[in-house]
């Protein structure tokens, strides 16, 4: 039994099929879900989605951030940006780790807040480098 799942842009329903399993880039780390997970919702940090089918890794998604509901028998991501990996541009991602390297350094280093934000588009745009290479 297959659990559903759907991937959802600003723009547009990227994905909507069933899968044996899908790995997300959850901000506490790796999250692995089956078919019967419990139900949660979990905070998304940028990095690849790996969609499983017969035991091995079919097809990978890079996202920037967003949300993930899962259910026992469907995982909804909400992405902030869902690039399929083929597509996914290691100068663009370059270009954006230092323009959030400049922001950070940029930051008022007792705001706490604007740093995390910073740190965490300097986490995004390096695993987008990540990912194209």
């Amino acid at each position: 039994m297959p659990v559903e799942l759907e991937i959802v842009s600003p723009e547009k329903l990227l994905l909507s099929r069933p899968v044996e399993m899908v790995v997300l880039p959850a901000y506490e780390g790796e999250m692995g879900v089956l078919p019967g997970h419990s139900p949660m919702i979990v905070l998304l940090r940028g990095g690849m989605i790996r969609l499983y089918e017969g035991g091995a890794v079919k097809e990978q998604l890079y996202v920037s951030g967003g949300f993930a509901e899962v259910t026992p028998e469907r995982v909804t991501v909400l992405a902030t940006e869902a690039i399929p990996s083929g597509e996914v541009s290691k100068a663009e991602g370059e270009r954006r780790m230092a323009a959030a390297e400049a922001d950070y350094d940029a930051a008022d280093k007792a705001d706490v807040t604007s740093l995390d934000v910073a740190m965490d588009k300097i986490q995004s745009a390096r695993a987008m480098v990540d990912a194209a290479a």
